[in-house]
């Protein structure tokens, strides 16, 4: 796909210095979900809600093992573009940072639905930032993005589609 790979020639042509190191923290903060994980620490510690926690890095496992499976199937090639984080060793379709992003977004807002709007914006921006950062096409992101809203949905719904009962 020739805009895809123009998109993402452009995003790179884009950059801007003074944001180079603080985008790159957030693509390090999103690496495997951790940046998730703390957040679902954050919010489950107060309210003594274990299950929430445990939802939410039920999603991070899923969304990040299931993108894994998905690169090696699809086997996409990693943009050429000057890096501003290391290379990946993975492949590139769909984006694993947006796919756990975008599932750990969803089962947070299913806990904290006040919280929707920022979590989704935060979940944006990780998966922007790896276009900015240079080894994700734009359809590499969009397609972890929804793969993991789905995973999100699945976490969330699953035990009531078992019939369980949510608190």
């Amino acid at each position: 796909m020739g805009w895809d790979r123009h998109l993402e020639d452009w995003i790179v042509a884009q950059r801007w210095a003074p944001l180079d190191r603080p985008i790159e923290l957030l693509t390090y903060a999103g690496t495997e979900g951790a940046l998730w994980l703390v957040v679902g620490a954050a919010l489950a510690w107060p309210r003594r809600d274990t299950r929430l926690f445990a939802t939410v890095v039920a999603a991070d496992l899923a969304a990040d093992l299931s993108t894994r499976v998905l690169q090696v199937i699809v086997g996409r090639e990693r943009p050429n573009e000057p890096l501003l984080v290391g290379h990946p060793h993975s492949h590139s379709f769909p984006s694993g940072h947006a796919a756990t992003s975008f599932a750990c977004a969803t089962v947070l807002s299913s806990f904290a639905p006040r919280l929707r709007a920022p979590l989704f914006g935060m979940a944006t921006l990780v998966a922007l930032s790896r276009l900015y950062v240079g080894v994700h096409y734009p359809t590499d992101v969009a397609a972890g993005a929804a793969w993991g809203g789905a995973v999100g949905l699945a976490v969330v719904r699953g035990p009531r589609l078992r019939g369980l009962r949510r608190r």
